[in-house]
């Protein structure tokens, strides 16, 4: 389990916790699951960098840049994508030139808000929102990718064609209806933080076919539940602001449709 110690000096960490090379195995940005004492946050794609030693593994004492720098190497995101969104973070969390603990990103109602996929609600009273990963809400976010595709993966050298199922941009809409129906309301900076969110995933993991566009839900699943990259995966674009902006009016428009049509339902 994580910690949400407050302790931002990063005193008396093991050098070795904080670079990109496992203490365990050697092995450079290989996963690393957190040991008692780490910070980790409600943010899977934060989590999952330092799992995989992109910033510090124990989660302690980040600098705005290496977030940055920890966004960029990871997932391929531009660097003046990665910019905005780290020391925006930073700016909201009033952490500005300061160092943070990555527990410190959860605090309810700043970055972090209700109707998240896979974790439940901050709970009334509590300042910080829950870290681990609802179980019963991510297997009910697995089953909104209902699209089944083939696609071509490469096994032991040899190209097979493979059955997947993919998320798209309707499916979000879907799944972003029935969680802020169980959630307090979102206001619009927070709703649009929430679509923001999966509109970047989905450009990191975008799988094209003849027909649809979607991201595997294998690989979001193991990375929401185990807060893990998929083996073997590298960055293969990039991905940008620009791009990411349009994701999310598009899963807006999914959303609207989804209100649309359950409203007509009951008229």
């Amino acid at each position: 389990m994580a910690t949400t110690s407050t302790d931002t000096s990063g005193t008396g960490t093991s050098s070795l916790k904080k670079t990109a090379t496992c203490p365990a195995t050697g092995a450079t940005y290989e996963f690393r699951a957190p040991e008692p004492g780490d910070s980790r946050s409600p943010c899977p794609a934060l989590n999952t960098m330092a799992n995989h030693g992109y910033i510090p593994r124990d989660g302690k004492a980040l600098s705005g840049w290496q977030i940055v720098r920890g966004l960029v190497n990871c997932y391929g995101l531009t660097t003046p994508f990665s910019i905005f969104l780290s020391y925006t973070t930073f700016l909201l969390l009033k952490k500005l030139g300061r160092r943070i603990d990555l527990y410190e990103i959860g605090e309810h109602g700043v970055v972090e808000h209700d109707a998240s996929l896979v974790h439940r609600n901050t709970g009334t009273g509590e300042k910080y929102a829950p870290i681990d990963i609802d179980k019963d809400l991510l297997a009910k976010f697995v089953k909104e990718a209902r699209t089944e595709v083939e696609v071509e993966v490469e096994v032991d050298g040899k190209k097979e064609l493979e059955k997947l199922n993919l998320l798209t941009i309707a499916d979000v809409g879907r799944a972003r209806v029935r969680r802020e129906k169980e959630s307090p309301p979102l206001d619009a900076k927070h709703a649009e933080i929430a679509r923001g969110e999966v509109a970047i995933i989905l450009g990191v993991w975008e799988t094209k076919t003849k027909d649809v566009t979607g991201t595997r839900m294998d690989w979001l699943e193991r990375w929401l539940g185990e807060e893990r990259l998929p083996d073997g995966w590298k960055p293969a674009r990039a991905v940008g602001m620009f791009e990411t902006v349009r994701r999310a009016k598009a899963i807006r428009a999914a959303t609207e449709a989804v209100r649309a049509a359950e409203a007509a339902k009951t008229d």
